[in-house]
Formats: structure tokens, C-alpha cells, sequence
């Protein structure tokens, strides 16, 4: 089995034929949760500064790079983590990175409540990185809006039905992910740059290089999710799973990194309103109802939560920084 791609230009086009490509998504997100995209209207060039530049940060020595640590970025949890300070399902990650999010100025109005995971980012000093990154989000924003339009298409909804109820000011989150060649003496279990896990809102939409390493659990298999040029290949989280009742599933993955070399990763996170009330979507038309129940890989009831966005993801960035939790929550 292999991940298919979508030429998602017609969405982005007025007169394009967005129902066909609603139903290529409508089957990705029902086999296996994930999809590539062409045909995406990024700037390649916006791309390529980004990666050149994230190389230069990771270069760099751990002493420069913890000039902008985590533990200096506050509420908003922006920041360098060094390799190994990231958790999944309670272990450690083989890979380092830099936290980033929506740019906000000290004296907006989330900030001044304080409110987590809101904030100005922190950015290395390297000329050109803040606007390759803030480039990259702004890009990245403008193509989330058109997927969550295809995607709303997708379950026979209106193409607003997203961005009019549940994400008038998506909450996004925007990570660089660097996964170092694992050492000859590492555990088998410590070799995954990450361990098996879903992802926790509704869209993620991941730039990777060319090392690959990416591999997605479907039809009780692994398979791989190999680099494509000039593609973003995205997925489905816990919140539309939740929402959708089970209906599009939120698929587990996991990286190693086997490539012989550095690998670079960019997930780009586009998800609802921090304070969006999480809901089930009447799904009744596609003969599917919220009764329905499944079995999690993790065991886990997702269905039995109830809170805001930011209830979940709040509980979840907990477990993986636990050493930041005290400082945020």
C-alpha cells in the first residue's frame, strides 16, 4: 500500500473541480489518514531559505543554540530543546528542534492574560532566519485554510463549515525538527528519532528533506512515507477524529532515521481555536453516527473528552516537556 497524492491545484483555483479532489481526500482520510499534496502554490524559494538557514542553526554549537532555550520563551513555549529533551509516550526522541507559533507582541491581549502557549518566538541571530520562518508561516496558513475548505468538502459539508464554526482564528504551532544519524550503540527502542504517536489537532502538514524516515501504521502494517519533491504530505489528528466520530481516523507514525546522514523535518500544525469548544459534526448523511466506537493504539477513549482545543493540547505538551510543565500550566 503506498500514500497517495493529490493535485489540490483546483482547489486553490475558482473554477477548479474542488468535489474531485474533496473525494481523493474523503478516501486518503478513510484508508490511512494521510495524503500528499502537489499542485500547492508554495514558494519553493520560501522553502529553500528555510532549509538552508535551519542548517546553519543546527550547525551551530549546543551553547549557541541554547542562547534561545526553551526555558527563556515563557508562557508562550517557543524555544530550542536540545536532542533527547522531547518525550514521546514517555521516552526520549533521538532529535532536537526549535518551537515556534503564531507571532504575537507582548501587548496582545492573550499575552497579557496570560495564556499559554502564546507569545512572541524566539529567534536565533542568524541574518534572514525570523523572516524565512515568518515567511514560511504566513505560506503555510493560507494553504491550511484552502486543505480545511477541501476537507469540510470532503464530508459533504459547506467549504466554510471549518473556518465558520471552529477555526475563525486557527491556532497554529510550527515545529524544526533536526534527527541526528543514530549511534551503532543505541537501543532499538532509542533509535526512533520518534516513537509511535498521533498527532493531537485536526491538520498537520509536514515538509520533509530528502533522508525520508517517516513511516505511517495502516491496514495493521508500517509503511513507508517516502520524500517526494515539491510535495507537503498531510494528516489527520485526534481533534477531527473526535469530531468526526471515528469517521477519519487519526493514523499512528513514527521517524527513524536511517538515511546515513541529518535529516530536517517541518511540521506545521493547523488547528482549531484554542478556546473552540470541541463538538461532534453531525455525520448522519454519510450514514455515519457518533455511537459508533473504535479501538485506539493506544488504548485511549478519545471520544470521552470534553473541553476546549486548548484543554487537550495543554495536557498533552505537558507530558512531553515535564520539566517546562510547572512554568506553563
Amino acid at each position: 500500500m503506498s500514500i497517495p497524492v493529490i493535485n489540490i491545484e483546483p482547489l486553490i483555483n475558482s473554477d477548479g473541480d474542488k468535489i474531485s479532489v474533496a473525494e481523493e481526500m474523503a478516501q486518503a482520510c478513510k484508508d490511512s489518514g494521510f495524503f500528499y499534496i502537489k499542485g500547492h502554490g508554495v514558494d519553493p524559494a520560501i522553502q529553500e531559505d528555510l532549509e538552508r538557514l535551519s542548517w546553519e542553526f543546527f550547525n551551530r554549537s549546543e551553547t549557541k543554540k541554547s542562547d534561545i532555550a526553551m526555558d527563556k520563551g515563557g508562557r508562550a513555549w517557543r524555544g530550542y530543546f536540545p536532542l533527547e529533551g522531547e518525550l514521546t509516550s514517555g521516552k526520549p526522541d533521538l532529535k532536537e528542534g526549535l518551537y515556534f507559533g503564531e507571532q504575537m507582541s507582548l501587548g496582545h491581549p492573550m499575552v497579557i492574560a496570560g495564556t499559554p502557549l502564546h507569545g512572541p518566538n524566539l529567534f536565533p541571530e542568524i541574518s534572514g532566519f525570523k523572516t524565512a520562518v515568518l515567511d514560511y508561516i504566513s505560506a503555510l496558513n493560507r494553504l491550511g485554510a484552502i486543505l480545511m475548505k477541501g476537507l469540510a468538502l470532503s464530508l459533504k459539508l459547506p467549504s466554510d463549515f471549518f473556518e465558520s464554526r471552529f477555526m475563525t482564528h486557527p491556532f497554529i504551532l510550527f515545529r524544526i525538527f533536526h534527527y541526528p544519524v543514530p549511534a551503532q550503540d543505541h537501543l532499538v527502542e532509542r533509535q526512533w528519532g520518534v516513537g509511535e504517536h498521533t498527532d493531537y489537532g485536526v491538520l498537520t502538514i509536514l515538509k520533509q528533506d530528502a533522508a525520508g524516515g517517516l513511516q505511517v501504521y495502516t491496514k495493521g502494517k508500517w509503511i513507508d512515507a517516502p520524500y517526494i519533491e515539491n510535495t507537503f504530505i498531510c494528516n489527520i489528528g485526534d481533534m477531527l477524529d473526535l469530531m468526526t466520530g471515528g469517521y477519519y481516523r487519526s493514523t499512528p507514525h513514527r521517524v527513524i532515521n536511517r538515511s546515513g546522514r541529518g535529516r530536517l523535518s517541518f511540521p506545521f500544525f493547523f488547528d482549531l481555536d484554542f478556546d473552540a469548544r470541541v463538538e461532534p459534526i453531525d455525520l448522519t448523511h454519510l450514514g455515519h453516527t457518533s455511537a459508533m466506537t473504535f479501538s485506539r493504539w493506544d488504548e485511549s477513549d478519545l471520544q470521552a473528552f470534553s473541553g476546549t482545543y486548548g484543554d487537550y493540547l495543554l495536557k498533552k505538551v505537558s507530558q512531553v516537556f515535564p520539566q517546562l510543565r510547572d512554568d506553563v500550566l
